[in-house]
């Protein structure tokens, strides 16, 4: 097994097929690693078949709900561009809530998605963080259950609108998403570039 797919502590034991199954996820890629397969072992065979997308779409459901957030927010930055006064709000407010998780943060992303330009994809942040414990919000929405999946494919649609932004990029940013993911995986904070990786 390769190192990079090594050590990644904040990802779920459990096997990749089960949390697929979990968040309602087909993978595009036939795979010959086993049902039982653990995540490094997935992982690796979609590099080795350059599965690109497949890899970004196992992250988002591998990393934990906070973690996955500031994954797409870091991917939200990589054509936002740094901090403003100029900054979507569901950026902000999904930010926020990754820095302090409490229901009033998580409140603020679901309103910042109300008055969202209509072309402001940041609204994926606010997404991943109001499904990021599994049901559609705080207060009296914390009764009901999210979509399967949708904070995972929340995150995910951020990152590939991030990739899309920087198409002229594509396989480079492609490999600094990925990188960022599992440097998050390892208990990093995700600040990579392509030469460390």
């Amino acid at each position: 097994m390769k190192e990079k797919f090594k050590d990644l502590e904040k990802f779920s034991t459990d096997p990749v097929a089960k949390l697929l199954s979990r968040a309602n996820v087909i993978l595009k890629t036939p795979l010959k690693a086993p049902p039982t397969a653990p995540a490094a072992v997935v992982l690796e065979e979609l590099e080795e078949k350059g599965a690109l997308i497949d890899l970004l779409r196992l992250l988002a459901i591998l990393l934990p709900p906070r973690e996955r957030v500031w994954w797409a927010c870091m991917a939200a930055r990589d054509y936002v561009g740094p901090r403003s006064d100029d900054d979507p709000p569901s950026l902000v407010a999904s930010e926020t809530w990754v820095f302090n998780p409490s229901d009033e943060n998580r409140d603020a992303a679901r309103n910042s998605m109300d008055h969202a330009y209509v072309d402001d994809d940041t609204v994926n942040c606010a997404l991943a963080v109001l499904y990021a414990d599994g049901t559609l919000g705080p207060g009296d929405l914390a009764q009901y259950p999210a979509p399967a999946g949708a904070s995972e494919t929340a995150a995910f649609a951020m990152n590939m609108v991030a990739l899309g932004e920087l198409s002229d990029k594509f396989e480079e940013h492609g490999q600094l998403l990925i990188d960022r993911a599992l440097n998050i995986g390892r208990g990093g904070n995700g600040k990579v570039t392509l030469d460390e990786a």
